[in-house]
């Protein structure tokens, strides 16, 4: 018996969760399906319970860490329930509801695709074509396949095996006996028998029909061996020419059942489900198998609103797919158990064997759907990526909130020589190349590289917090404990040490170094964290390499023009900026030196060159 009722609340009493909770006490210790609705009287949630009234009270009597769920417990204004026989029957209810009324807080279920089917039509000599649209008209509908190249391909198999009629016509028996219609082209070259001209019997199409539903459901032993039987009948007559056509037959159906998915020929009929979610989505794989094969699968997506529990929403799931695929397999193999009884149905978690292969198999194909799902979504959204890689780093490198902003920092030097220093800043995971600033070691003398990295970091900051800009969320030092330490001493004389993350990346092992902490972080090698980290480091390498270079250019070009007698710093600084070199300020003719710093000064450069190529005296 199905008993529907409701109760509303009384917002206009103080004490709202209060009067919930006295109403809910009322609730029967029955399965059913509860109704949410809000003031305006809109259906906000649907559920299915085992116990009414213990599962309805769970969202009064207890605070809720989960906002959403918080939120949708605030807005309610109205709960009705029905009362139903068993748990199974408020699963399928608690399912067309939702489908039904799509309320706001319910997970949305995610297969809205019109998939292909192939229909044998409810007619006299039946047609088999294939459709996208499920007519209730007695016709009988296979599928729904999720390919329409494999609907094709059954097709084809099916038309080479049996010669069907493809016309719309109405062959009832009067317009038969009436020779209302004619042959077309498709009986003059074999693909059909011609039964709107009475050429075919309704016994033998008919007998055809069966063996084609067979294969359909993929039942392709019994076929086989009908069509042997045949086929050895037709031999003993000495009907040679019909045997040849049955070995044609039966060749074309072994080559179908060899491409098969064939998994076992110990499973008979089982339905196979798996299960994956991430924060936003839960994926359901199915998978049908019929006389050892796969005849069937299909995926759905869950988009999650509130905290759903896994069980919940494979229970869920499973009854959206069988309920659409009017599956009535007995067994079902599952991940993890649920928490509802289907009647009469075996629930299955198998740990090894045959079942437990098929179980790998579904998993592996719902874990790739969900990485694909993954994809497309970061390339229609770079927000949606960016995110996605912010919330990664921030989980991987154990910080407190996404590096938005990261700033990178390395040395250069050689042996001591014109020593520099790099910031490269990433923002989003990349480069902000308008941030990057380059750094001349001032109170550092010779090759000292955690000197020169203490002096960086205090400027860099200091700078930072006098000009009151913003703070990145990771610091990263090129460089191992030592030069690690150097910039959390910075830190500390700047009052920043722990409010900034800091980690240093070793160069050969790729180490990730924490203050404090003498055990190294590793992470894995293909990881997107590590890619970001590589790239930083390399970048800040790059760009401090080519300062580097720049510099020390110009440092040689100032110590070998100064000797020139005339030629001043000033000179020197305006050849350094047009020229860079030396070695191009040789291959510059006089007119175009004499552009830039007068004919005089050209003058006395063209000389000084020009007693530089002429041979010494011996």
């Amino acid at each position: 018996m199905v008993v529907g009722t409701f109760l509303k609340m009384d917002k206009s009493r103080s004490g709202i969760r209060e009067d919930l909770q006295d109403i809910v006490k009322s609730l029967p210790e029955l399965p059913g399906v509860y109704q949410y609705f809000d003031a305006e009287g809109t259906i906000i949630y649907v559920g299915k319970a085992k116990n009414l009234r213990k599962r309805v009270s769970s969202y009064f009597n207890k605070q809720h860490a989960d906002r959403k769920t918080a939120v949708l417990v605030n807005k309610i204004a109205e709960i009705r329930h029905i009362l139903l026989e068993s748990e199974e029957d408020a699963l399928l209810l608690e399912n067309n509801f939702i489908k039904k009324f799509q309320p706001r807080y319910n997970v949305l279920l995610k297969d809205d695709k019109t998939f292909p089917w192939i229909c044998v039509k409810n007619e006299r000599f039946p047609r088999v074509f294939y459709t996208r649209d499920v007519v209730q008209d007695g016709s009988v509908y296979f599928g729904p396949y999720t390919s329409v190249q494999m609907v094709k391909t059954i097709l084809d198999v099916i038309r080479r095996l049996y010669p069907l009629r493809t016309c719309n016509l109405n062959l009832s028996r009067t317009n038969i006996e009436a020779d209302k219609f004619k042959v077309c082209l498709e009986y003059y070259i074999g693909n059909c028998k011609g039964p709107c001209e009475g050429l075919q019997m309704e016994e033998e199409y008919n007998e055809n029909i069966r063996q084609i539903k067979e294969i359909l459901q993929g039942n392709l032993t019994s076929v086989l061996n009908h069509l042997k039987k045949q086929m050895v009948e037709y031999s003993s007559e000495y009907r040679f020419e019909e045997a040849e056509s049955i070995k044609n037959k039966l060749n074309i159906l072994e080559n179908y059942q060899s491409k098969s998915a064939i998994v076992s020929s110990s499973i008979s009929n089982v339905d196979v489900f798996s299960f994956e979610e991430d924060e936003s989505y839960a994926y359901i794989n199915f998978l049908k198998v019929v006389g050892g094969a796969i005849v069937q699968a299909q995926m759905i997506e869950m988009k999650k609103r509130m905290e759903e529990k896994r069980e919940d929403l494979l229970a869920l799931g499973i009854a959206e797919i069988r309920q659409t695929l009017s599956s009535n397999s007995k067994e079902i193999i599952i991940p993890f158990p649920i928490e509802i009884d289907l009647k009469e149905i075996k629930l299955t978690i198998p740990r090894i064997g045959e079942k437990k292969k098929l179980l790998d198999l579904s998993e592996k194909n719902v874990r790739f759907y969900k990485l694909e799902k993954n994809r497309q979504r970061s390339l229609k959204s770079p927000e949606t990526r960016t995110q996605q890689l912010m919330e990664k780093m921030k989980q991987d490198l154990r910080l407190n909130e996404w590096p938005v902003l990261i700033e990178c920092f390395d040395n250069s030097n050689i042996q001591g020589d014109t020593p520099v220093a790099a910031c490269v800043v990433f923002r989003d995971g990349k480069p902000s190349k308008r941030d990057y600033r380059h750094f001349n070691i001032k109170t550092v003398e010779g090759p000292d590289d955690f000197a020169s990295m203490e002096e960086i970091i205090f400027r860099r900051y200091k700078r930072l917090l006098d000009e009151e800009r913003d703070l990145p969320q990771l610091i990263v030092i090129d460089g191992g404990k030592g030069q690690l330490g150097s910039a959390v001493n910075s830190l500390e004389k700047l009052d920043l040490a722990g409010k900034i993350p800091v980690i240093g990346i070793a160069k050969k092992l790729e180490e990730i170094f924490y203050p404090g902490d003498s055990v190294p972080l590793y992470l894995d090698k293909n990881s997107e964290t590590l890619r970001v980290l590589r790239h930083i480091r390399d970048e800040a390498h790059r760009f401090g390499i080519t300062f580097h270079r720049n510099k020390r250019s110009g440092k040689f070009l100032l110590s070998e023009l100064a000797a020139i007698n005339g030629i001043g710093e000033k000179t020197i600084d305006t050849l350094l900026k047009k020229f860079k070199t030396v070695k191009r300020l040789k291959e510059t003719s006089g007119e175009e030196i004499a552009s830039v710093v007068g004919n005089s000064k050209a003058e006395k450069l063209i000389s000084y060159f020009k007693g530089l190529n002429e041979p010494k005296a011996t």
